[in-house]
């Protein structure tokens, strides 16, 4: 167990150096950040003193061994808006799009089990059947038309929900939550579900296709046959080995989850990561775009790596695998 967790840690720290890579050779080839900070009544002069002060006039290489050294330090860079660290200006929008993350997490969770188990168990009830023709059509509507949609229907028409903000918030320890408040809440609500719906049939669909596989395999068939219960069968012995892929596509789609946020924070004006990374975009803050990168890629990789190691537990055979090849 310990040579299969070692591994998984070098492999994680691979996978950082090579994001770290991609990520400053985006810095690199965005914008000009010089003329975005100063506009264009600075003479070609200025422009190459300032050019000189921030050391983008040194060789890549150069620049790229003193954007690793800081980066182990924890020193990203600071904004070229914010004049700040971008590593702080990062901090301070991670809660948006953290709470944003687990509330759609959480309506994933609670509605793909029970509607993914339940098509396992009854394929032909018309619930299931029309729970597999609306994933199709769930999985192929874009994050953004959905969230459009809402806006519409429940802001502009029916005026139940607000359509952006993140409405009344309360500082915990330096995190700013809107999950204490019922206004929090009214605003979380459509942007989670925005969220959600693209991963929410995705799961439906793993959970009823690895169910339904399971309870056709011999070990479903002898414990029929000793007479044992349906929901012992269902809920014990299917539906745990049901969960190991589960699991594991779970926290590679937690990583895409986040990517995705780009597009529901800009339609509702969320101000999360994703806010902050197109107005990085529009103002080639390229220090701010490596560190959302960075922190992204960071977050995907410990995710995954935890994933690993739990998948790792819960299965044995994985580790006894790795240990032989």
């Amino acid at each position: 167990m310990i040579a299969f967790v070692i591994r998984r840690i070098i492999q994680a720290f691979i996978v950082i150096f090579i994001i770290s890579v991609i990520g400053f050779a985006v810095k690199q080839s965005v914008g000009d950040p010089v003329r975005e900070m100063t506009g264009i009544s600075v003479s070609a002069e200025e422009l190459q003193e300032f050019r000189e002060k921030l050391g983008l006039n040194d060789p890549w290489y150069v620049q790229y061994v003193r954007f690793l050294g800081k980066a182990v330090q924890g020193d990203l860079g600071n904004s070229f808006f914010y004049k700040r660290p971008a590593t702080d200006v990062i901090l301070e929008k991670a809660p948006a799009t953290l709470e944003l993350v687990f509330v759609s997490s959480l309506i994933v969770i609670l509605f793909s089990v029970p509607l993914g188990v339940f098509s396992a168990i009854r394929p032909n009830h018309f619930l299931s059947r029309f729970l597999m023709s609306g994933s199709i059509v769930g999985v192929s509507i874009p994050v953004f038309l959905t969230a459009i949609m809402m806006i519409y229907v429940f802001s502009v028409k029916l005026g139940w929900l607000p359509s952006f903000g993140r409405g009344e918030l309360v500082m915990i320890g330096g995190w700013d939550s809107g999950l204490l408040t019922v206004d929090g809440w009214l605003h979380i609500l459509m942007p989670s579900v925005a969220l959600s719906s693209i991963m929410l049939p995705l799961f439906i669909r793993l959970i009823r296709a690895e169910m339904m596989e399971v309870l056709e395999s011999e070990y479903i068939k002898f414990a029929w046959a000793k007479g044992l219960s349906n929901r012992r069968i269902w809920f014990v012995h299917a539906f745990k080995n049901t969960l190991l892929p589960v699991i594991t596509v779970g926290g590679v789609q937690l990583g895409v989850t986040i990517a995705f946020t780009i597009l529901t924070e800009t339609v509702f004006q969320w101000q999360g990561l994703g806010f902050m990374f197109m107005e990085a975009v529009e103002r080639s803050d390229s220090p701010l775009l490596v560190a959302y990168l960075m922190f992204v890629g960071i977050v995907m990789v410990v995710v995954n790596t935890i994933v690993d190691l739990i998948y790792g537990l819960v299965n044995p055979t994985i580790r006894i695998s790795g240990a032989s090849s």
